[in-house]
């Protein structure tokens, strides 16, 4: 098989879809290669490296397009490589289909086949390649809120772990998942009293003896979320539902219960956000204010490191890339449900529940 990696062009986006060790690994067993140039850079990784893999470097993108069969990427084709793709065409890759009804369209137009990362799940439930960027977007996440809780920024002037003599910051989590879990952790070293919302309770007595002493898991209901929206100075929404909308749980009404300077940091904004104020921003540009409170709502929140990023994705990824390259498509999702469950399109059918019952498509 041809398996094609170009270079991403998502607005600062540094991370890269294959590693050197995993082309190696294709082109022993007969595959071949295809690496845009300079691909790699944003992630510390140089073209000799995949040269030294036996890829192949090629200037044009269009190239590695027309030539791949399996064109792996980390985010979701864009519109000017929308007209590159051809029927039968595999793309493996972040869709985010959900929230994304134009893509959704333009890629049913192209016929392709989309196996989207966030949606490969294990009979367990849980998401395999969607779990590493989630640990990260969920650790710089407290890591953010609490820079951008600092007043040059347009935060209240708290330092979340305060200083003796003085209460540490108050930070709300709603979402006990794994970006929920990585979120509080880091909160809590910092300092912070942190409260975690979920309602899952199984959920919550699991994390109950993994997390800090200055960890509060509580369950949630909208009584519970506006008490604590009162007294937060850091909210992070970290709510997901495998391959849907993200739901909106924080409107634009709820924005008078805090404070200004507050700071909301929505890592569901790749599935459209849980706060109904919310709207994609850049690590350029990353924030904007509404009713006084600062909105922090990076669409690709992992790519900030894209080093650690591209090498906790690319571990993951490996080896259903191996499987997609041995097998095929159609025999690599009959022999793993997991990557089964990754398919979302197949040569212009949807095939997604997810995106068949939220007609999305």
């Amino acid at each position: 098989m041809i398996i094609g990696v170009p270079k991403e062009i998502k607005e600062e986006e540094y991370r890269v879809a294959l590693l050197p060790s995993t082309a190696k690994e294709l082109v022993k067993k007969g595959h071949q290669v295809l690496i845009e140039k300079d691909a790699g850079v944003g992630s510390g990784i140089k073209d000799k490296e995949y040269l030294k893999a036996g890829a192949e470097i090629l200037n044009k993108a269009e190239e590695i397009f027309k030539r791949a069969e399996l064109i792996v990427k980390v985010k979701e084709p864009q519109e000017k490589e929308y007209p590159l793709l051809w029927e039968g065409q595999i793309i493996f890759t972040f869709f985010h289909f959900a929230a994304a009804r134009k893509l959704t369209e333009a890629m049913i137009k192209r016929k392709i086949v989309a196996l989207a990362y966030e949606t490969v799940q294990k009979d367990d439930g849980s998401l395999p390649l969607l779990i590493p960027m989630s640990e990260i977007a969920g650790k710089l996440a407290s890591q953010e809120g609490a820079k951008y809780l600092e007043k040059p920024f347009g935060g209240k002037g708290v330092l979340l772990g305060g200083v003796s003599g003085v209460a540490p910051g108050k930070v709300l989590i709603i979402g006990a998942g794994t970006v929920g879990e990585n979120a509080a952790t880091v909160a809590a070293g910092m300092g912070a009293d942190v409260i975690l919302l979920d309602i899952n309770l199984e959920r919550l007595r699991h994390l109950k003896g993994i997390l800090p002493a200055n960890v509060k898991l509580i369950y949630s209901n909208p009584a519970t979320l506006k008490k604590y929206l009162k007294k937060a100075d850091l909210v992070i929404g970290a709510v997901l539902i495998p391959g849907a909308k993200a739901p909106q749980l924080i409107n634009k009404e709820m924005l008078k219960l805090m404070e200004p300077g507050t700071v909301l940091v929505d890592v569901a904004i790749d599935q459209g956000g849980c706060f109904e104020t919310s709207r994609p921003t850049t690590h350029q540009e990353p924030t904007y204010v509404v009713d006084g409170i600062v909105h922090y709502c990076v669409a690709n929140i992992p790519g900030a490191v894209a080093r650690t990023s591209t090498f906790a994705l690319c571990n993951s990824t490996s080896p259903y890339l191996l499987l997609l390259a041995e097998k095929g498509v159609k025999k690599a999702i009959q022999e793993n449900t997991a990557l089964r469950r990754g398919l979302s399109l197949f040569k212009g059918e949807v095939v997604s529940r997810e995106l068949i019952d939220k007609d999305c498509a």
